[in-house]
């Protein structure tokens, strides 16, 4: 692979300090004039209501109640502030997105602005087929260039032909920041004895305890393949560490998918499944099946994203719900996978970039950022006003994120690995909880899409 220096970068999107405290400083802005652009041949337009009668179309996946709430609420005052402009919004699962969205791009009346998922799978196929425009020129004008850590920009960035990604182009800016973690019902642990896990041994001695008990361990549903990618990526960062990880997912070293590392971590998940620690015929119920289950008291834990954070909140009452990121062994630093949300992006065929690129960086800006916070979501540069209340869940996240992006503890998703590799993974963790797969073929599996990429290349 080309370029490898790139790649011992930082493997997934740590914040910095500077950001996480004065995020005011860092935040997007706006231009009142109309600069040329970077790469342009013609001047930026940051003045949406300069742009006569607009439908704007979007596809998100924010269908989170967080999410959700945000962007409806984002969408609402844009269109308050430039009353030209009429926002068309199209808002699909992350499951649904990644099989529609590149048909929608190729299609004779595309969106305007997408989110589109980083990595090979989406962000480079979607480059490669040039559908997506780059963003540098909006990145100079409203300030995203200098707004973001770089490692974040990275993560959005892809060579022109869309074969080496985090080098070249940017192609979006993401709005939301996110890690996956241990969501606990703290009335059930109370009950059952159980201190919230630090660590996976911790967190497995929990799942024993709560399953003696009567109580299911864990809820967990896989139908729509994205769970089961967090569920193995969070004990996967623990057994074979976070160098070996990022060596995997980046293509750099000898690393190999047929490790012990990965190979331990399909175990531990067969076990789990073996032992009834998870919800019974979980490949048939859904993310959303296994979140609303949790809420309701039906089971000790939930592994998932920080997305999820407004949900639970809202139905279990946001002191009654903790989360936690795992570590290695005590007093070690958490290791997860995260960084941030999907890339806000502009289409190649859009009729209105600029329009495009003002609305996304009204997404992002301070009030896009605070509007984001308010719901409930954890922004990818947190207000420094932004100071959830102790003992709630939303403080919880807040504190594992700087816990976790502060002190290089962050990992990239697995997906991102090859073009093909969320297929592999996802129906691999589904053949190995399900008892199909052996934990070493499950590895020879992915290391066999992983070979195909890299004899590609």
């Amino acid at each position: 692979m080309s370029d490898k220096t790139r790649y011992r970068r930082l493997a997934a999107a740590t914040l910095t300090a500077a950001c996480l405290t004065a995020a005011a400083a860092c935040a997007p802005g706006g231009d009142s004039g109309s600069p040329k652009g970077s790469g342009s041949a013609s001047p930026v337009s940051t003045d949406p209501a300069k742009a006569g009668k607009v439908t704007l179309t979007v596809w998100d996946q924010n269908t989170d109640a967080g999410t959700d709430a945000s962007t409806k609420a984002l969408n609402a005052a844009f269109m308050k502030k430039y009353p030209n402009v009429t926002i068309k919004r199209v808002s699909r699962s992350f499951s649904d997105l990644k099989t529609t969205l590149k048909l929608a791009l190729s299609s004779a009346n595309p969106p305007d602005a997408i989110q589109a998922n980083q990595g090979y799978p989406d962000m480079g196929a979607f480059v490669k087929a040039k559908l997506l425009q780059p963003v540098d020129r909006y990145a100079k004008v409203y300030g995203w260039s200098t707004a973001y850590p770089q490692q974040l920009l990275d993560l959005n960035k892809f060579s022109a032909d869309g074969k080496t990604w985090k080098t070249g182009n940017l192609y979006g800016v993401s709005q939301t920041g996110e890690i996956i973690g241990v969501y606990y019902n703290k009335a059930k642990l109370k009950s059952l004895g159980i201190a919230p896990p630090a660590t996976l041994a911790e967190f497995q001695s929990a799942l024993a305890k709560a399953k003696a008990s009567g109580l299911l361990p864990v809820s967990y549903g896989d139908s729509d393949k994205s769970p089961g990618i967090h569920l193995f990526g969070v004990v996967q960062a623990l057994t074979a560490g976070k160098a070996e990880v990022r060596n995997l997912v980046f293509d750099q070293g000898k690393a190999k998918w047929t490790g012990s590392g990965t190979v331990k971590a399909a175990q531990v998940l067969q076990q789990w499944a073996k032992k009834g620690y998870l919800t019974p015929g979980f490949n048939g119920q859904s993310a959303d099946q296994a979140a609303s289950a949790f809420a309701a008291g039906k089971s000790a834990f939930l592994v998932d994203g920080t997305w999820q954070q407004a949900t639970l909140a809202q139905k279990m009452g946001a002191g009654k719900v903790g989360f936690s990121a795992l570590a290695p062994s005590s007093g070690a630093t958490p290791l997860t996978q995260g960084g941030e949300g999907l890339a806000w992006a502009v289409t190649s065929k859009s009729r209105h970039p600029d329009v495009a690129a003002a609305y996304i960086n009204f997404l992002v800006d301070a009030g896009g950022m605070k509007a984001s916070a308010d719901k409930g979501n954890l922004p990818a540069l947190p207000p420094p006003s932004w100071k959830p209340a102790k003992g709630t869940v939303h403080a919880d996240i807040l504190k594992e994120w700087k816990a976790v992006s502060q002190k290089d503890g962050l990992l990239p998703y697995l997906d991102y690995t090859t073009p093909t590799f969320y297929d592999t993974l996802t129906a691999a963790v589904q053949e190995v909880t399900a008892g199909q797969l052996s934990p070493e073929k499950f590895g020879e599996k992915l290391q066999a899409d992983y070979s195909s990429f890299q004899q590609s290349r």
